[in-house]
């Protein structure tokens, strides 16, 4: 829709930079008519984003971002224009202005059907704090929800009378037309009167991603009929394009949040009240094709999160074949699967709290790792015929992908974790139900696996990047993530990353690596003894301050890859130990993926450590 000039540039003069900008940003003045800022629109430690509110604008040194009143709010809380200049207008005080008649009367009326829906929304509210709603806020409160959860989530409740929602809207002045269009009544086919679509039920508020209530998802306490129900589509209202949670989420993950897609309405506040504020979940179906594309508009990688059971695996594999051909460079997902029979809620509220979720979240796969391990479900891979369909179909799935760049990187991988998988080899020993497991081959003789134990490795670890600091921005965040038992060597990662990340020394123009050696050469508990850094430097010469970065880089591969492979061949431990404790086909699937990927890690290693 076509805007005047004049009125765009009124906007612009009403409303202040920095006003808007500081609702959403915390500001710092710096000088008359400028504020600076850290970046909402990338991770800083040291503002670099400032605004002028005397040349109307922001702009970032650091990632380039820049605009005016109009493209901040856009950018920032994901908006299209017409969105965002109907937000500030109502903020400035003024009337968005209609191209034409017919656009001023389809305006004006969705105004009034946005009215309809926020007045049933306030109408259930009423309803679960009164009398009626007593065996609803039962039910909210045996899942744990108090009265703040509540209110700021705006549950409500539907009554059994089916005719009490609409006297309220009748008596509010809408029209039984208009309280049909937005879904929230029915009229029988014999003529009579109205009944209203939801009756006793629970009730979620749905919004749009202005946070507008524009439909209803609601809950069966007794009776017959479907545990969950939502609003049928309508004017204001497409259950394909829109996220529950969205508006909420698409402000968390603008600030760096994780994007998570659970399944359902409760997971969703459950993981809200654990910290998680960019959780959404679809509105009863598997996500649409829209569905993802709003996600990508949120963060690029959204992590998928699925409960451990069969159903939860199956919603995984359908959600995956709606993403799978959309895939575009640097966008894609990664799957997280939840401890069998738990959802995110029953997880969160469980013993293990927030923090169980986010063990969850870290250990999310990437999707080509699901795809390939998916298709093994598919095949009988202990015959030629069975392993040769595993390659063709792990190859038709990645001729779904419609970038074409993508899709040659996928059959790249694709190929190369089959044939690590299932390398020309000798058959190996068969597994049937009740026999005995066989282990895999053993790790090939190394002279750093024969001493170099996981503290050990560690220590090598930190003197490889104390003295090439230039490999911050390659390794720093597999290092970051990596689990560290010794308290004390924890501590001085956790020292050395925030050390380089603070003084840019990920730069690797002109680095003195002199000012991270001193964390480590001290006396004190949490550094590094020096007869054990020298020990360290004569056993492995790439720890050298004279090593090149090249041979620092190829030692820091080598090492990391023995503590991968050990971590991997403990989790084959406990799957040989599952499979011969109950000898079920799914132990077995287990640990005979285990296997292959014990096998393939070993392989990389070989390569890495030959030079290849």
């Amino acid at each position: 829709m076509s805007l005047p000039p004049g009125f765009l540039e009124e906007l612009r003069t009403r409303l202040q930079v920095s006003d808007v900008v500081g609702k959403r940003v915390p500001l710092q003045r710096s000088t008359k008519g400028e504020f600076k800022a850290c970046c909402p629109f990338h991770k800083e430690k040291t503002p670099s984003f400032t605004v002028n509110d005397q040349k109307g604008f922001f702009y970032c040194f650091g990632c380039g971002a820049t605009g005016d009143v109009i493209s901040f709010v856009m950018q920032h809380d994901r908006l299209s224009f017409m969105e965002a200049i109907e937000m500030l207008a109502s903020q400035a005080g003024l009337e968005v202005p209609k191209a034409e008649p017919e656009d001023r009367a389809r305006f004006e009326r969705q105004k009034t059907l946005y009215d309809v829906v926020e007045s049933a929304c306030a109408f259930f509210e009423a309803d679960l704090r009164g009398p009626g709603g007593r065996a609803a806020r039962d039910y909210l409160k045996g899942r744990g929800l108090d009265g703040d959860t509540i209110s700021r989530f705006r549950l409500g409740f539907a009554p059994t009378d089916g005719g009490k929602l609409i006297k309220h809207l009748r008596g509010q002045g809408f029209q039984d037309a208009m309280i049909e269009e937005v879904g929230l009544a029915r009229r029988p086919d014999d003529g009579r009167d109205l009944y209203s679509f939801f009756r006793n039920r629970v009730i979620f508020p749905v919004a749009d991603r202005r946070g507008r209530t524009v439909a209803f998802g609601g809950r069966i306490m007794e009776g017959d009929g479907p545990k969950y129900i939502n609003s049928p589509d309508n004017p204001l209202f497409h259950k394909g394009n829109l996220l529950y949670g969205m508006s909420r989420a698409r402000q968390a993950a603008s600030q760096g949040q994780t994007v998570i897609v659970a399944e359902g309405y409760m997971d969703v506040i459950a993981l809200v009240r654990a910290g998680f504020e960019a959780a959404v979940a679809p509105l009863g179906t598997a996500l649409t094709e829209e569905q993802i594309v709003e996600l990508w508009k949120m963060a690029p990688v959204p992590v998928l999160c699925f409960d451990g059971d069969e159903a939860g695996r199956r919603a995984a594999w359908r959600a995956m074949d709606r993403i799978v051909p959309q895939l575009k460079p640097d966008h894609s997902a990664r799957i997280a699967f939840l401890p069998q029979g738990e959802d995110p809620d029953s997880l969160i509220r469980g013993s293990g709290g927030g923090a169980a979720m986010q063990a969850v979240l870290e250990s999310a796969l990437p999707l080509v790792r699901v795809l390939f391990d998916r298709q093994t479900t598919m095949h009988r891979l202990d015959t030629p015929e069975g392993r040769a369909g595993l390659r063709a179909g792990v190859e038709a799935q990645a001729r779904r992908i419609a970038d074409p760049a993508v899709q040659g990187q996928y059959l790249a991988e694709l190929r190369a974790r089959f044939e690590e998988a299932y390398p020309w080899r000798p058959k190996r020993q068969e597994w049937r139900p009740g026999g005995k497991p066989p282990a895999p081959a053993g790790p090939k003789p190394s002279p750093i696996r024969d001493e170099l134990d996981d503290r050990l490795a560690v220590c090598i670890l930190l003197l490889i990047l104390t003295e090439h600091p230039g490999l911050i921005e390659e390794v720093g965040e597999n290092f970051a993530r990596l689990e560290i038992n010794d308290l004390a060597l924890d501590s001085l990662r956790r020292k050395l990353l925030m050390r380089l990340g603070d003084s840019h020394l990920g730069d690797s123009d002109g680095v003195d690596s002199g000012s991270t050696r001193s964390y480590l050469i001290v006396p004190e508990a949490d550094g590094l003894p020096p007869a054990l850094v020298n020990r360290i430097r004569r056993k492995w010469p790439f720890t050298l301050p004279q090593a090149s970065l090249e041979q620092a880089r190829a030692g820091w591969d080598v090492v990391m890859g023995h503590i991968e492979l050990r971590a991997l061949e403990r989790e084959l431990v406990e799957a040989r130990r599952l499979l011969a404790g109950d000898g079920t086909t799914e132990a077995h699937q287990r640990w005979r993926v285990m296997w292959s990927e014990v096998e393939r890690r070993q392989a990389s290693l070989d390569r890495v450590q030959n030079g290849r």
